[in-house]
């Protein structure tokens, strides 16, 4: 019963991150993804507690997983550190991408988003929506850092991807 009840709720912070500086407003846009209604345009923000896996430049390949009250002895040991909340990792090729790139985070209101995915921390929102700030991130890997997240670079995502996802794991994957 004491897992129901939080009595320190944090309020619900939704975010969308963009290379592009200059987002007055979020238009809804029709979903690209099949298994979405492609008649019903959406903005698309995420979760706080999911904003590392999209601290990539666009288009980076990445494997985002997070430490979860439910993981057991072998998910935990994908992590190298007690303290680490998430890893990212990404290919080497995207390393001096990743270094130079400046990244905007634009916060919402949350009051028109529904949830569409719990596990990747989707929100999505059928309205026009308007930024209520935007944070610049000029050094992405400190702000993942600060976040408590461990950075893997890697040769080539094909073979670790595969790897990173066990079968029997109890941790969720997003990437």
């Amino acid at each position: 019963m004491s897992d129901l009840i939080n009595s320190n709720p944090q309020p619900l912070r939704l975010f969308h991150v963009s290379e592009e500086s200059d987002i007055s407003v979020f238009i809804p846009r029709t979903p690209k993804r099949r298994d979405m209604d492609a008649s019903v345009p959406l903005v698309w923000a995420i979760s706080e507690n999911r904003l590392v896996n999209f601290l990539t430049p666009r288009d980076c390949p990445r494997v985002c997983y997070h430490r979860t009250e439910h993981a057991d002895a072998d998910d935990l040991s994908l992590f190298s550190s007690f303290c680490t909340k998430s890893v990212v990792a990404i290919e080497s090729a995207w390393f001096e991408r990743m270094r130079s790139v400046q990244l905007y985070l634009y916060e919402f209101d949350p009051k028109n988003f529904r949830l569409q995915d719990a596990c990747a921390g989707y929100y999505v929102s059928e309205k026009t929506e308007t930024p209520v700030s935007v944070t610049i991130v000029k050094d992405v890997f400190s702000c993942l850092f600060s976040l408590k997240t461990e950075i893997r670079i890697l040769e080539t995502s094909g073979r670790w991807l595969t790897a990173l996802r066990k079968p029997a794991s109890t941790g969720r994957f997003a990437g």
